[in-house]
C-alpha cells in the first residue's frame, strides 16, 4: 500500500491547484479494493476552456475539487464520453425520451439548496439501495457536494404532475457538458427519469454547439455504474487515450479505434 499524505501541497497549473488530500482510502465502487482519489482545489474558479481540458485527461469535479482515480493497483474506472458526432439512441432510449417529454416538465437553473431537494435525494439513495459512508446527507453536505462548483455548473429540475421528482447537477465546459449527478424520487423510477435525462443533456449539447457529454466514470463490475456501457457508441479514456466502442456483429461491446 502506498503512503499518502495530509498535508497540502500546491501544485504547478492554470491555475494552480492545492493537492488537499492524497491518501489510500476503501473503493466506494468495489468492495475490497483500495482505491486512491487525490483531490486537487483550484486557486480560482476554472473558466469553461481551463475545465474542458480537466475533464480530457478524465477529471471528474466533487463540489470545489477536482479528483481522478491514481489508485494503486486497480484501473477498473474508466472515463466515459458520448460524442455527439456519433452517438445514436436506441429505439428504446428514443421511446423513453419521448414519453418523458410528454410527462416531465424541464427546467434549468442555478443549483439550489434547501430541505426538499435534500429529502428527494436521500430518497433516491435508500430506494436505489446506494446509501454509502457519510449517507444520508443533511443540507451542509448536500451544499458541499452539489451546489458548491470550481466552474460553471447549473442544475436541470425535472417536475412530474407539477412536483419536484428529479435534480441532475451539470457542469459546462467550452465544448462540452459534463454529469456530476442525477437524483430522482423512486415512485418515477418506472419512467426511467435517468435515462431521459442523459438524452436531454445530450439534447442541450446539441442545442449549445457543443461536441462531448461526459457520463464520468464507469465501472464493469458495479451495477450503479456499469449502465453508462449502453450509450453507444462511448469512448473510454484508457491509458491516455480515449478509445470508441461500439457493437460488432455478435452483439459485444468492443473497442473500435483509439483517438487522440
Amino acid at each position: 500500500m502506498s503512503v499518502g499524505t495530509r498535508r497540502p501541497r500546491l501544485l504547478d497549473g492554470n491555475p494552480p491547484e492545492l493537492l488537499v488530500y492524497d491518501e489510500d482510502t476503501s473503493c466506494p465502487y468495489l468492495e475490497g479494493r483500495v482505491a486512491r482519489l487525490p483531490m486537487r482545489l483550484p486557486t480560482r474558479p476554472l473558466t469553461p476552456a481551463e475545465f474542458s481540458l480537466r475533464l480530457h485527461v478524465g477529471d471528474r469535479r466533487q463540489g470545489l475539487v477536482l479528483y481522478r482515480p491514481s489508485c494503486p493497483e486497480c484501473r477498473a474506472c474508466e472515463a466515459i464520453r458520448l460524442d455527439l458526432h456519433s452517438f445514436q439512441a436506441n429505439k428504446t432510449q428514443r421511446r423513453i425520451q419521448r414519453r418523458g417529454r410528454s410527462l416531465f416538465e424541464v427546467e434549468i437553473g442555478r443549483p439550489r439548496l434547501d430541505g426538499d431537494r435534500v429529502e428527494l435525494y436521500n430518497r433516491h439513495k435508500i430506494g436505489r439501495d446506494l446509501m454509502g459512508e457519510g449517507d444520508p446527507i443533511d443540507e451542509a453536505g448536500y451544499g458541499a457536494f452539489l451546489v458548491d462548483s470550481c466552474t460553471e455548473s447549473f442544475e436541470m429540475r425535472y417536475y412530474f404532475e407539477g412536483r419536484l421528482v428529479g435534480v441532475a447537477i451539470v457542469d459546462q465546459a467550452s465544448d462540452a457538458l459534463s454529469a456530476v449527478y442525477t437524483y430522482f424520487d423512486p415512485e418515477v423510477g418506472h419512467l426511467s427519469p435517468g435515462v431521459f435525462s442523459i438524452l436531454e443533456q445530450l439534447d442541450l449539447c446539441r442545442a449549445r454547439g457543443l461536441r462531448w457529454l461526459y457520463l464520468g466514470l464507469y465501472v464493469a463490475d458495479c451495477s450503479s455504474m456499469a449502465y453508462k456501457a449502453r450509450y453507444l457508441p462511448h469512448e473510454r479514456l484508457l491509458d491516455g487515450r480515449w478509445v470508441l466502442f461500439d457493437r460488432d456483429e455478435s452483439g459485444a461491446i468492443e473497442a473500435v479505434t483509439k483517438r487522440g
